[in-house]
């Protein structure tokens, strides 16, 4: 896939995941223990040969450059190809800065690069598409494009307003909107997508010339009566962070076993900014039971369902459920915390009860000391 380039987009989640996302962006979320979202996008794509990467890093670009650096945990730090990040663009023929303004002013990357063919990608959605069986599809159909999907079962309304393709006998993507719960069986869009180069350009062209300063997907969307784009089905795990409840969900699947074999090992390893810490201490005192405990914690209560970062300190006689307690936290003895996200360096006094539900946990914002009574 050498003649293929990998175009990052920042992501686009709803707004009950800015507490998590003050000082960082939806991208750069801690996840899984010890990794950020990104990990995963970028991991899948050097594991199919795709070296040459962009990022579209957003307005919050900080921690992006803190964790991504150079691109060397991924082998991307390199001479030829390698990983871009850009900033925000911001042009008084535009107004704001959009998704499509940002494209339109990095065209010249793309129209001076040699390779044919470009993948979008969300970097929201975890799920190990083999992007190499996927891209052999899309060169061997002759298509302009190719969407990325799951045939997804949704008898509860898990997935409303996700985005979801129509898809023709002939497997051409007829269109690409938003599910309102019409369909108990619905393919959803994963939010990747090979497209020819050549068509990439136009569409941003054409997009800014017709005044549509908006996201890709809007774009991509309104492209489908002049362009053939056809679909691959994935058939695996998926996870598509888009708001609170699907980020805790996501993590909280990953104390199944099947799911966590497949997101960490199937179709290569993920990658990711390597700290080293010493083993986590277990002290007498300490019960913990299905939880994914990262290095570096020492843990003297009780922890059960829960995902535990780098560096957390749990106190005597305290209690962790069904919550995910990221880097650097500190819980003083004998509180309890069931259903909550604490961000990093949290801090949780000596006898604090926290109790969110598992529809809507209770967020702990970065830096936030919570007393008894407060």
């Amino acid at each position: 896939m050498e003649k293929c380039i990998g175009v990052i987009t920042s992501g686009n989640p709803e707004d009950t995941l800015q507490h998590l996302c003050v000082k960082r962006p939806v991208y750069m979320l801690p996840f899984g223990g010890r990794y950020r979202l990104i990990d995963f996008t970028l991991s899948q794509l050097v594991n199919h040969d795709i070296n040459k990467v962009c990022l579209y890093a957003g307005k919050i670009m900080r921690s992006t450059i803190e964790h991504i650096g150079n691109g060397k945990p991924w082998e991307l730090n390199r001479r030829v190809n390698g990983l871009s990040i850009f900033p925000p663009t911001y042009d008084d023929n535009f107004g704001n800065s959009s998704e499509i303004v940002n494209m339109y002013g990095s065209l010249p990357f793309f129209e001076n690069a040699f390779q044919d063919n470009i993948l979008l990608i969300n970097p929201l959605t975890i799920a190990k598409v083999d992007l190499s069986e996927a891209y052999e599809k899309f060169i061997s159909s002759g298509m302009d494009g190719m969407l990325i999907y799951k045939r997804q079962e949704d008898h509860d309304g898990k997935y409303l307003r996700y985005d979801k393709l129509e898809i023709d006998k002939n497997e051409k993507v007829l269109s690409l909107g938003i599910n309102l719960g019409t369909e108990n069986i619905l393919n959803l869009s994963l939010g990747m997508c090979f497209m020819k180069k050549s068509v990439y350009i136009n569409l941003i062209k054409r997009a800014v010339e017709r005044g549509l300063y908006v996201s890709m997907k809007q774009v991509l969307a309104s492209a489908f009566g002049d362009f053939n784009f056809g679909s691959y089905e994935f058939s695996g795990h998926v996870e598509i962070i888009k708001n609170t409840k699907s980020y805790y969900d996501a993590n909280m699947n990953l104390l199944n076993q099947n799911v966590y074999q497949e997101i960490f090992y199937k179709e290569g390893m993920i990658f990711t900014k390597s700290k080293d810490e010493p083993s986590t201490q277990y002290t007498n005192t300490s019960k913990v039971a299905n939880s994914l405990i990262a290095n570096g914690c020492y843990i003297e209560g009780q922890v059960e369902n829960s995902i535990i970062f780098r560096g957390v300190n749990i106190g005597k006689n305290t209690i962790i459920k069904n919550s995910i307690l990221m880097q650097d936290t500190f819980v003083e003895d004998n509180a309890v915390l069931i259903n909550v996200i604490i961000d990093k360096y949290g801090i949780v006094k000596e006898g604090v009860s926290l109790i969110g539900s598992n529809s809507n946990p209770l967020i702990i914002e970065k830096l936030e000391v919570i007393t008894k009574g407060k």
